[in-house]
């Protein structure tokens, strides 16, 4: 199972600024400032597919440190009456903080989520192309997929209902292996490159073999932040 802790305190020493807001606050300088992010990374997204993405989802969170460093379009909302923290189009600058910039972003949106859903389970859910992903799910129980776990019918219904959210037409997602096929359009996933690649579990990496992000296949994704850690960042 893929489970760590957030540390106490840890983001109290970062010198990193966390902001959520509606997407409808974003200037744009702000759209600028992400684009300029996507083009330093393998998305290549611009200014106008970002502007959209301010219709597509409610909330953005946007971390800065001498300058935007990452960000992440989400929503909070309840799927069939499950609280969930959903996560759209994101992506990290490749700096040598972006693991803490990556950590920051989340830990922002869990704080969020326990405002929003108090004393409950939260699922939280998006889409990876890459093993470096799971790096976001640290804080995370009963993460899917992940090796050695065949999935339930619940498990599978809930990548269903995921790929339904993100848009994915369901003829293009297996959910056996909860994978997407793209449309040769780089997918709009949570984009992260790892610090650290060597240390990532093998069996994880092999979940993602197959997976082209060129082509726009990703990995849908989800865990559960539980209610008695959600409410340790209170």
């Amino acid at each position: 199972m893929l489970r760590f802790y957030l540390s106490q305190g840890l983001f109290k020493h970062m010198a990193i600024e966390v902001v959520t807001k509606d997407c409808t606050q974003l200037s744009d300088a702000d759209l600028a400032e992400m684009a300029d992010i996507c083009a330093d990374g393998p998305s290549r997204f611009e200014v106008g597919l970002l502007s959209k993405q301010t219709e597509a989802w409610v909330l953005v969170t946007l971390a800065r440190d001498a300058g935007l460093k990452g960000f992440s379009f989400c929503t909070l909302e309840r799927i069939g009456g499950t609280p969930s923290v959903l996560v759209g189009l994101a992506s990290v600058r490749r700096t040598a903080k972006r693991n803490s910039i990556l950590k920051a972003i989340m830990h922002d949106q869990f704080k969020r989520s326990v405002m929003a859903f108090p004393d409950e389970d939260v699922l939280v859910g998006t889409r990876f192309t890459s093993a470096a992903g799971f790096e976001a799910f640290k804080t995370l129980d009963d993460i899917v997929p992940r090796p050695d776990h065949k999935a339930t019918g619940e498990e599978r219904a809930w990548g269903r209902r995921l790929a339904k959210r993100f848009g994915i037409d369901s003829s293009s997602y297996n959910d056996q292996i909860f994978t997407a096929t793209g449309d040769n359009s780089f997918p709009l996933s949570l984009d992260h490159e790892s610090l650290e690649p060597d240390k990532f579990d093998p069996e994880v990496v092999a979940l993602f073999k197959g997976v082209n992000a060129k082509r726009g296949d990703s990995v849908i994704a989800f865990g559960w932040a539980m209610a008695e850690d959600l409410a340790k960042l209170k």
